[in-house]
Order: structure tokens, then sequence, then C-alpha cells
């Protein structure tokens, strides 16, 4: 006997209830692996905070760390572990999850997975801030002491033009991203153009200089996570949790993006002020981070596409889980800088590209072959 119309559309449905049962089943699932493995990202960052506490020249038994950490510490380890040790941990922290998460954000933004602070020249142009204030202004000069160390005379001078430096380049790059139309394909151009521009200003203000200077500005842009302090871990701790909030907020607009700009408009994403304003806030947070510790590369790429290859597009996850990936990058790059050859300190900036490139190509390359 032949069904009717009405019959094959309800027997239909009731094929289909199970399906959909399936896939909201799926989909929880999947939550639930990405929620695991966020989960184990943060006691990641908790243990290796503590290997990396532990490890240096003066050697700290683990339990006098803890004991330290908790206010009970002796003389000599507490000096050591408060005033040394944890500014360097925390900015591991701190710089990591922020430049991670800059790059996350860049690359949604640009639409282009090259996109990070180096790539766009606002790392040079922190640098080329420094180097005006070394060379021109005379903040670097070496001490006398053994090992006739590099020291700058005035970091506060040398931060505050690697910063306004930095912002320049953001500004240039979002203005002509503003006023100019730009795709976000040509604004990853320019920001290369502005690489070049920054780094031959570089060469001719080092062109002139002697050779103390031109030591203590090598030595600036190597990345050192040891120049700072309490004041600078509290700038770059508001700058980093504050943005982060914002991106977080508006992890939805992000994922809208990410399928398409005419996508992102039919769901009614203001596509303008969502990427004009997370470029900046990702700008400022590598302007901030740089100007304090020097260019410390790789961490804007490897940090999202590392997590990126693991969790996916959902930026529900992926900004914070990013940004705890930066975190634990920065700090095993750190500790090797600190043990490799101690009591020698490698600055880890050579550290992260040393480490950091290889890594990026097994990645890029892992990604073709999956195509």
């Amino acid at each position: 006997m032949h069904k009717t119309v009405f019959e094959k559309y309800d027997l239909e449905n009731k094929l289909k209830i199970p399906q959909k049962k399936q896939s909201i089943a799926n989909y929880h699932k999947l939550a639930r692996k990405k929620k695991l493995i966020g989960l184990m990202m943060l006691a990641a960052v908790f243990l290796l905070s503590l290997v990396a506490i532990n490890a240096g020249s003066s050697k700290i038994d683990p339990f006098q760390v803890l004991l330290t950490i908790f206010g009970h510490g002796e003389g000599n380890s507490s000096v050591v572990i408060w005033n040394i040790r944890l500014p360097r941990v925390v900015s591991a922290v701190v710089a990591g999850a922020g430049l991670s998460v800059a790059g996350c954000v860049m690359q949604n933004n640009l639409r282009n997975p090259l996109a990070e602070p180096t790539t766009l020249g606002i790392s040079h142009a922190a640098a080329f801030g420094a180097n005006i204030a070394i060379i021109l202004w005379g903040a670097g000069s070496i001490q006398s002491t053994s090992g006739d160390a590099v020291i700058i005379s005035n970091p506060y001078m040398v931060t505050v033009s690697a910063f306004f430096w930095a912002m320049v380049a953001t500004m240039v790059i979002l203005a002509l991203a503003r006023f100019r139309g730009f795709a976000p394909e040509t604004i990853v151009l320019a920001g290369v153009a502005l690489n070049f521009l920054f780094m031959a200003g570089t060469t001719i203000i080092q062109y002139f200089a002697d050779d103390v200077q031109i030591a203590a500005s090598i030595f600036w842009t190597f990345g050192d996570l040891g120049r700072s302090s309490w004041p600078e871990v509290a700038i770059m701790v508001t700058a980093v949790f504050l943005s982060l909030i914002y991106f977080i907020i508006k992890r939805w607009d992000y994922n809208a993006l990410a399928v398409g700009e005419e996508s992102a408009k039919g769901l009614g994403v203001n596509v303008e002020y969502t990427r004009f304003f997370g470029t900046l806030l990702a700008s400022a947070i590598t302007a901030v981070t740089v100007s304090f510790l020097g260019i410390i590369g790789f961490i804007g790429l490897l940090g999202p596409h590392m997590m990126r290859r693991i969790i996916g597009e959902d930026h529900r996850f992926l900004i914070p889980i990013s940004a705890l990936a930066g975190s634990v990058l920065l700090l095993i790059a750190d500790t090797l800088a600190r043990t490799i050859i101690s009591p020698v300190i490698l600055p880890v900036g050579a550290i992260t590209s040393f480490l950091g490139a290889p890594l990026f190509l097994y990645l890029l390359m892992r990604g073709y072959e999956k195509k």
C-alpha cells in the first residue's frame, strides 16, 4: 500500500530526530574536549611556572620555593625569588599570552595566517624607537664590571621611544585601512613595507654610532625577560588582561568574521569597527610588551596556529587557549635560555626564533599535506 505525502514527511522527521540528537551530543562532546584541553594548558602554565622559578644558577630547593612564594622564605632565597625570578616568570606568562592572542586576533581580522606583530612592522618600529633613544639620545652604555656587560643607562627613555614608534606603525596601518579602504591582504603587504622601512632607518642610525652604542642597541633588540621589574609587570598585566576580556566578549563576532566578511555583515556584525578596534588593541599589547622586553618573535604565529590545528577555529575557545599556549611557549623558551649553558643566560628572543622557525615550518608542511 502506497504511503501518503504526510506519512512520508512524518517518517522522514522521525528518522532525522536521532540524527539531530547525535549531532547535538557530538557538539557537546567536542566542547567538553576543548574545555579539557584548556584546563590541561592552564595546568601546564602552573607547573612550568614552578619549574621556571626553581631554575637558575642559585640552587634553591623546590620546597623552599613554595615556602617563599607563600611568604615563609628565608633571606637570600626570598630576595632571589621575589626580586629576580618571579618578575621574570610572570613576564613570560603575561607577554606570551599577550603576543599569542594578538597574533590570533590579527590573523582573524586580516584573514591572513602570517599576520602577527612582527610581519606588520610593529616590532621593528619599536626597535627603531629604541635605537633612536640609545644612539641619538645617549641611553646606552657599557658597564665597567666583570665581563663588561652592556646595560641601558636610561631604560625608561628607551621604553617610551620604543612604544611611541610602535604605535606610529600601528596608526599608519590603521589609517591606511580606514581611509584608503585597503583590503586585509593589502594591509599585511603594507606591514611588510613598514618592516623594511624601519629596518632601513635602524641601519642608518647604527651606521653613525660608535661601538658601545651599537652593542647597546643590538642587546636591546635581542629580547630579554630579565629587564622587567614589578612596575613593568603590572603595566603589562593590566594591558593584556583588559584586552583579553574585550577579545573574549567579541568572540562571536570573530567567529562570524572567520566565515567571511559578507556573512558577518549579514549576521549584524559591524565589520569595520570590529576589525579596526581589534587590530588596535592587539597592536597596543604588542607595543607595550616589545617596548619593555625587546623583540620576541614567533609566539604570535606558533601559539594560535598550534591551537587552531588542535581545537579548530571556534574563537570562544581559541582566544583563551591560544593565550595559554603563548605562556607555555615563552616559559619553555626562557627556562631553556637560562639553563642550557648556565650561568650564562641566552636572549629569549633568539631561543624563540631558533625553536619557532623549524616548528612553524613543520606545522605548515603538515597543513599542506592534509590539503
